[in-house]
């Protein structure tokens, strides 16, 4: 054959069009993908979530004193004094600056979240690897075991787990990592099922079972072949995930169990100490830190039912469903040009019988 014969491919006739790296990213692409009511609902929840993150991540410039500083300039602060020009929202019964030790609070919220998820992922992912793949005595146990500490009320398990773990340590990272511990054996639960599950229907596709067959390492089968397929799901149950630590926090705080006022600010201890405040008529104590975390547990709920209302097939399903089919206009076949007469009915109009009788 010659080489005028054989074909070949211009660098114009094959277009390779690249996606950009801000639409391949999570919340841009399902930001991008929303529409109505859930755009906004979304949008909502990053902006409210974007400004607890900035609170806790700038609290020290922030904050105008320190979480449990009580005097500045010489000057000590007055305790459940009213909303001045040297404390702006007040100050609390045990003489804190209300606006600081809210500020600080947000970035202690953020730390026990933190630490809360990055354990829960770690224990929940290795567990659901472990009993999804290989299965057998060692799978029922886990289920078994889960399915037990699943079936606690979180609060009361975690207020459990702080009593054991604490043992009266009141330093700032000790608390964190007493809550954060109490709020991980609340979630290894829920990771545990949803990695199991999708390592159940990975391990039986076929690029799973060609690698086992042609001799690959089960340790490089689990972390390139299963791992990287199974955790789809996980952003949807981090940021769900990530408003019930910083109410479980709360909780804890709330109920005594949580971090000392001397060790850092916690919302949900403040809370605790302004409630007699408030049958006094002292409403600056309770009502900042009570709206913290009403705000913060908002934003990333709204971002959390958001990315799970995209990533669910069966709503996007409904949701185009639900919308109005475009609307047809009625043509006239005789005014319709030929070439889209011929077009729409390319058969042409069905034979009639010949009239003279002869075969047809």
């Amino acid at each position: 054959m010659s080489d005028a014969a054989t074909p070949t491919l211009s660098d114009d006739s094959v277009t390779v069009r690249k996606v950009p790296l801000r639409d391949r990213l999570p919340v841009i692409s399902h930001l991008r993908r929303s529409v109505g009511l859930q755009r906004t609902m979304l949008v909502l929840g990053l902006v409210i979530t974007a400004v607890f993150l900035l609170t806790a991540l700038f609290a020290p410039l922030l904050a105008p004193y320190g979480f449990a500083q009580q005097e500045a300039d010489g000057v000590k602060f007055g305790t459940q004094q009213a909303p001045s020009a040297m404390n702006l929202l007040g100050t609390t019964v045990g003489g804190y600056d209300v606006l600081s030790r809210v500020i600080w609070g947000a970035q202690t919220a953020l730390l026990v979240i933190l630490c809360a998820i990055a354990f829960s992922i770690f224990l929940g992912i290795f567990l659901g690897l472990v009993g999804g793949y290989f299965g057998g005595w060692l799978d029922r146990i886990l289920v078994v075991l889960c399915d037990a500490i699943y079936a606690f009320p979180s609060l009361l398990l975690a207020i459990v787990m702080s009593i054991a773990i604490t043992k009266g340590q009141s330093t700032l990272w000790g608390g964190i990592l007493a809550t954060a511990i109490s709020i991980t054996v609340v979630f290894v639960p829920q990771y545990f099922r949803v990695i199991r599950a999708e390592v159940v229907r990975v391990k039986a596709e076929p690029f799973v079972e060609s690698a086992r067959v042609i001799g690959v390492p089960t340790g490089r089968i689990l972390l390139r072949h299963v791992l990287r397929n199974s955790t789809r799901s996980l952003p949807v149950v981090v940021t769900l995930n990530a408003s019930e630590a910083l109410l479980t926090l709360a909780g804890l705080g709330f109920l005594g169990f949580g971090i000392e006022a001397t060790a850092a600010a916690e919302w949900g201890y403040d809370l605790n100490r302004s409630v007699s405040d408030v049958t006094s008529g002292i409403w600056w104590t309770a009502i900042p830190p009570g709206v913290a975390i009403v705000l913060a547990v908002l934003g990333i709920t709204l971002v959390g039912e958001s990315l799970n209302d995209l990533s669910d097939p069966r709503l996007r399903t409904r949701r185009r469903a639900g919308r109005a089919p475009a609307p047809v206009t009625a043509v006239d076949p005789s005014t319709a040009p030929a070439a889209a007469r011929a077009t729409a009915d390319p058969a042409g109009p069905p034979a009639s019988a010949p009239s003279d009788g002869s075969p047809s």
